[in-house]
């Protein structure tokens, strides 16, 4: 374990002279507002909030922080589910929200320039207004930062078609653990001069660098989309289908999955009328396509439809609206708030090859009857990406925080990495998943990991006990 330094009312005054005495809070309500993101119930405190507006203070923040052995805590929106952007040893949390410029898009090149603190559905808009797509869409777009997204390589509903975050990423600014500012790559679609550093730092969780500026890559907006929504009734199904579109021959945009817990706590959550779930139904696909030829949309349409018919499903909801289409997206996306809002759950990011769905599910609730708790599944299914809920019912305070569950998601973890997945599909390993990295990867590839780690960051100041646990 590290030791560090506290920090002191000379190192606030420093800090206070680098950004200026009103972005340096240090007030017990900003320490409680800054000390949480939306993992569990986990609430780790700084004691000091700094908000800086260029790549030249985070430098100087960083210099001072190596130099007094402080940690520091990179935080974005703060919607992470994976703590990534806890304190945890207290020191400087280092907020990324006056970095909200779009700098420029660029229409010529399909190409756009950004700060780290723009909210991911407003610069998406800002593209669309010209004409231009930028897929990757986490759930909490209306929230979450691209910085955010970029640091944890989030995916969403169109990565099944588009791809993740990581596939719109040409090149970044970033500060390096010791204050360095780089420039990681080039701003070209291709690019074999060196070390990919730019990918690298996709998905470092804030443990590598801090990114100031994110150039990234555009398409253009398709014109048309159609959007279902087909009731299964049975679960093992609705997995099996997922893999059946693809093998048959169609991409869709989007193909999400929602058990039918999922689906009644969300239409009770927004209090929407818009499904009626009927007694049999166990699961739902939202099944939706996009392009520029709207006849060519209805023909695949119809026939993943006709597909779909092929199990035992009731009658398909075809969206037949703008607004009916975004009451069902706002199901989808409402889906994580609705279930922790109902019950106290863990969730686990999981992710296997499409085609391995059933077998995860089946493995997953046999493991749930062993250890005897419900879990919930909803998520990217058609790009094999689900987030299971597991429910904590009537277990105990200790079985539920102690080694109980543990072993039950360690049971969970092994099985996705038996069937050819892995931890975390989207939201990181942050504070809560790293005890389990073990299971899919060799003491040799953690090591390597680790040696990054500690050539980026020395000192190991940089949201330190995150992914690795503590620097060697």
């Amino acid at each position: 374990m590290k030791t560090y330094n506290k920090i002191t009312s000379s190192i606030i005054s420093e800090l206070e002279t680098i950004v200026g005495k009103s972005y340096v809070l240090h007030d017990a309500e900003s320490m409680a507002n800054y000390g949480h993101d939306e993992t569990e119930k986990l609430v780790y405190l700084p004691e000091v909030v700094v908000k800086p507006i260029c790549p030249e203070e985070i430098s100087a923040i960083l210099k001072l922080a190596n130099a007094e052995l402080i940690p520091v805590t990179p935080r974005g929106a703060g919607t992470g589910l994976s703590g990534g952007a806890l304190p945890i040893y207290g020191g400087i949390t280092i907020s990324m929200e006056r970095f909200n410029k779009i700098i420029h898009i660029d229409e010529r090149n399909l190409q756009a320039t950004v700060e780290p603190g723009v909210i991911n559905e407003v610069f998406q808009n800002a593209v669309i207004e010209k004409g231009l797509f930028y897929p990757p869409d986490p759930a909490s777009k209306g929230s979450c930062f691209l910085g955010g997204n970029v640091a944890e390589s989030s995916g969403g509903t169109k990565c099944v078609k588009y791809g993740t975050t990581k596939d719109y990423i040409l090149n970044l600014e970033v500060v390096l653990p010791t204050g360095e500012i780089i420039i990681t790559g080039a701003n070209t679609l291709k690019n074999s001069t060196g070390y990919n550093l730019t990918q690298l730092m996709v998905g470092n969780e804030g443990t590598l660098g801090i990114i100031t500026k994110i150039i990234v890559k555009l398409l253009p907006f398709p014109k048309y989309n159609l959007l279902m929504l087909v009731p299964f009734r049975s679960l093992d199904e609705a997995c099996a289908a997922v893999s059946e579109i693809f093998r048959a021959g169609f991409i869709p945009s989007a193909l999400e999955l929602m058990e039918r817990d999922a689906l009644e706590w969300v239409t009770k959550y927004v209090q929407s009328n818009v499904v009626k779930i009927e007694e049999d139904i166990q699961a739902h696909l939202l099944i939706e396509v996009d392009g520029n030829d709207l006849a060519v949309l209805m023909k695949e349409m119809e026939a993943i439809a006709e597909l779909m018919s092929n199990y035992n499903i009731a009658d398909i909801l075809f969206a037949d609206s703008e607004a009916q289409k975004q009451e069902l997206w706002k199901l989808r996306r409402k889906l994580n708030e609705a279930v922790t809002s109902n019950s106290i759950s863990k969730e686990q990011d999981t992710v296997v090859p499409r085609a391995e769905l059933p077998a995860l599910v089946k493995g997953v609730k046999q493991i749930g009857l062993k250890y005897k708790f419900k879990t919930v599944c909803y998520g990217h299914a058609g790009d094999g990406n689900l987030h299971i809920r597991i429910i904590k019912g009537n277990l105990t305070d200790d079985q539920w925080k102690g080694d109980y569950i543990k072993k039950a998601i360690v049971e969970i973890i092994t099985l996705c990495h038996q069937l050819g997945g892995t931890i975390s599909g989207e939201h990181g390993i942050g504070l809560i998943q790293q005890e389990y990295m073990n299971i899919v990867f060799s003491e040799k590839a953690m090591s390597i990991q680790r040696e990054i780690k500690n050539v980026f960051d020395p000192n190991g100041v940089l949201n330190p006990g995150k992914i690795f646990g503590y620097t060697i």
